[in-house]
């Protein structure tokens, strides 16, 4: 019998930061959920095994979990064999139906936003400091792939994570001149994940990789979706009117969904 897993890291947050996430997910999907945690967090981990959930403790603080929890993936992943498995944040991210229930057509899934590389500042800034600007501009007429949520077979899904752990140890943020001239630590230094996902896909270093609309797939990243139309469930839907199984950077849009945030919270919490 094949399995499914979601992976997600939750360092720094308390359960009614990510409880959403949780309860939204167990409403449609009951195979295994695995978490990282603050090893201290001992409310957060009792309150994730009253949801099944598996958990890895770590040491590692909030603001190092976003790269290092690659490794730590790859780690929980090795020598384990499932069917599915989901890469997930967890904070802005809540679902309407079971993520794999769809007909992934791609050994390893990736889900857009609407605008290009070039005309978003930030995923532009990833990736020039990261790779450098000639490197930036080859892969700067894509569409954003978002790193927050990827899906993919196991195998394909571990050589994932090793190529990203690779470049991330790699390529280094280049900090801004001012810092390195006073040594201090500059606030921007860590750049981002997503900056790395988007170079190593778009350099055709990972195959069998298959991309999925922001408008018509069945994953929504709010932040740059143009048209945010609700059915008479207040489910998020798609331009062909399917509800979206997953809804991710909600919280980028508050003026869409804070008249109706508590209404969908209330929809789980018989969970």
């Amino acid at each position: 019998m094949s399995r499914n897993l979601v992976l997600a890291a939750a360092v720094g947050y308390n359960f009614e930061q990510i409880s959403l996430f949780l309860k939204s997910l167990r409403k449609y999907y009951s195979d295994e959920i695995c978490i990282i945690i603050d090893g201290k967090d001992k409310d957060l981990e009792y309150k994730l095994k009253e949801y099944s959930c598996k958990t890895i403790t770590t040491t590692l603080n909030k603001k190092k979990i976003q790269f290092k929890r690659y490794k730590i993936f790859s780690s929980f992943l090795e020598n384990k064999n499932y069917d599915k498995i989901l890469l997930s944040d967890s904070r802005d991210v809540y679902f309407q139906g079971d993520p794999f229930n769809y007909n992934y057509t791609g050994e390893i899934n990736f889900f857009l936003e609407d605008y290009k590389i070039k005309d978003c500042p930030y995923n532009s800034k990833w990736i020039i400091k990261t790779y450098g600007n000639a490197e930036y501009l080859s892969v700067a007429n894509n569409i954003i792939l978002c790193s927050g949520t990827v899906l993919g077979k196991n195998e394909k899904i571990k050589e994932y994570l090793n190529l990203i752990n690779h470049n991330i140890e790699k390529f280094n943020y280049k900090k801004r001149l001012k810092y390195y001239l006073t040594f201090r630590t500059d606030p921007e230094e860590r750049g981002c994940d997503q900056g790395h996902a988007n170079y190593l896909v778009y350099k055709n270093m990972i195959s069998s990789v298959k991309f999925y609309s922001n408008k018509s797939g069945p994953f929504a990243t709010v932040f740059y979706l143009k048209n945010l139309n609700f059915d008479n469930k207040l489910r998020l839907v798609n331009e062909l009117q399917q509800p979206y199984l997953l809804v991710h950077q909600y919280d980028k849009r508050w003026e869409k969904f804070s008249g109706i945030f508590n209404e969908i919270k209330k929809k789980f919490e018989s969970n």
